[in-house]
């Protein structure tokens, strides 16, 4: 496929919404719910409406005391006035931390801790855990619902940070322990707003797009910033629970939507049950992991549109979006659901290499490398930890799996989810959720005896089949019998990625 060239520009959080919101003031914003941070917008609003908040925010926060160069972590539930007010932040030069709200206050006094005693935003969700945080000083700990009372604060000027200086910082899952802090630069996000860019320059209409993302994932400042500087009006979606999620598309009709792969499954029995409240999109987009054919077939089919489109990501925090594939419902007949695809030209690429580092030969399995122009600077006060994953220029993604004679990539599974005589778990995975439509989840780690060990979900209008459930694992490895919980025990990331090892911790207990 042939990508529109965007040219580079180094993003600014603060600086590009400014201009989205010079060249597109009137475009609108809508909300599911009114933001705790930003009451003031209800839920509708505009770019230009959206920005005098954010500038009234900053003029607040400067009144705190809040300076170029400080560390402030944005520790509240997910809602949209987290980006918000990471991009008031970034007006006054200082660096917006996001971090999970999931994350126990233990968690967020080793992190913390690494950022020698930053300022701290947090709501009503998170106020508890937030004041047993023990490396935060009394003096920065702001409460949002407090921040936004606060009157006659004074405008001031935007601080700018160099364009290679760390000016924003996620963190990583946390899926293996004590999540790392990425730290982004300007300069290394705007590479990945220049691959979002030429992502959206396919969209021929710039119709309603609608987010469901953890707003403190890498990929939502990305997603978001450059929506706005193409001028899509916006519907964020913060509540999941599927009832509701049809109310809002079935009101709103948006034309694309995006949102992590485990959502699209948790939604896939509405979109079968439901397909008129998913009928108005013609483009569907799932951030950085993968995803099942079944799944993906469910929302093409549930499409009114004649060429509606499912673009499928696989990517990491640590270097942003990096292989897409499109699939249509004609494609997907054929489809083998481990082949991510390919990277976008001059910006990202993939390789497969062996133990010893030497690049493997066509459809030879190895670990998966990673090359992208957008890779995070470095691991804060972990860049040890990060320099081990780096060999040049190139990312361990952490991840199994390998190239075909075309230079498509199959992902196979997590180098530390290996398991004895398994090619590959999410293969396994993707196709019993494709094959049973009882399941709402299949997770498979290792068990008893080193043996893959199954955890299912059953849809709530479902009974187990166990009939059925042992024919379809007659070609499989020999899998222990399955253990079934329920879909919301199932220990999740902030992204809604399963948490493996931790899976493997509970049943050791």
């Amino acid at each position: 496929m042939i990508f529109p060239d965007n040219p580079y520009e180094e993003l600014n959080l603060y600086t590009n919404f400014l201009n989205a919101a010079k060249q597109f003031p009137k475009v609108p914003i809508y909300f599911d719910e009114p933001l705790i941070g930003f009451k003031e917008l209800g839920t509708k609003t505009t770019y230009e409406e959206a920005l005098t908040s954010i500038n009234k925010q900053a003029a607040r926060l400067s009144s705190l005391g809040i300076k170029k160069k400080d560390k402030v972590v944005i520790y509240k539930s997910a809602n949209f006035d987290t980006y918000l007010l990471a991009v008031a932040v970034s007006y006054l030069g200082a660096v917006p931390i996001m971090i999970s709200y999931h994350l126990p206050a233990e968690i967020m006094t080793v992190m913390c801790e690494r950022l020698e005693d930053p300022w701290l935003i947090y709501d009503r969700i998170t106020k508890d855990r937030g004041k047993k945080i023990t490396s935060v000083s009394s003096s920065r700990l702001i409460e949002l619902e407090k921040l936004v009372l606060c009157q006659n604060s004074k405008e001031v000027k935007q601080e700018i940070l160099p364009i290679d200086a760390i000016s924003y910082m996620t963190h990583t899952s946390g899926t293996t322990g004590i999540p790392k802090l990425i730290a982004h630069s300007a300069s290394s996000m705007g590479w990945r707003t220049k691959w979002q860019k030429n992502v959206f320059d396919l969209m021929p209409e710039k119709k309603l797009v609608a987010f469901h993302i953890s707003p403190v994932h890498s990929r939502f400042n990305i997603g978001i910033s450059s929506l706005m500087s193409k001028g899509f009006p916006m519907l964020w979606v913060g509540n999941s629970e599927p009832k509701a999620v049809a109310d809002i598309f079935s009101t709103f009709k948006p034309y694309a939507l995006e949102t992590h792969p485990n959502n699209f499954v948790q939604w896939s029995k509405l979109a079968q049950e439901t397909p008129e409240a998913f009928k108005s999109f013609h483009y569907f987009h799932s951030t950085f992991d993968a995803i099942n054919k079944g799944t993906m077939k469910i929302f093409l089919e549930a499409s009114e549109a004649k060429k509606a489109v499912f673009m499928q990501v696989y990517g990491q925090s640590e270097c942003g979006p990096m292989i897409m594939r499109f699939h249509t419902r004609e494609s997907i007949e054929s489809l083998d659901a481990r082949n991510m695809g390919s990277g976008m030209p001059n910006l990202t690429e993939v390789r497969i290499v062996d133990p010893s580092g030497e690049e493997t030969a066509p459809n030879t399995s190895g670990n998966i490398q990673m090359l992208s122009k957008g890779r995070a600077l470095t691991y804060y006060k972990e860049d040890k930890r990060f320099k081990e994953n780096t060999f040049d220029l190139w990312w361990d993604s952490g991840d199994f799996g390998y190239k075909n004679e075309a230079g498509e990539l199959f992902l196979l599974d997590r180098q530390i989810d290996l398991i004895n005589d398994i090619e590959s778990t999410l293969k396994i995975e993707d196709l019993l959720l494709d094959k049973l439509d009882f399941l709402d989840e299949v997770i498979i780690v290792r068990g008893k005896d080193n043996l893959p060990q199954p955890i299912i979900a059953l849809h709530p209008s479902k009974h187990m089949d166990w009939d059925r459930w042992f024919q379809a694992i007659l070609d499989f490895p020999l899998l222990n019998k399955p253990l079934i919980w329920e879909y919301d025990a199932i220990p999740r990331t902030a992204t809604m990625k399963v948490q493996r090892l931790k899976i493997e911790e509970l049943l050791k207990q």
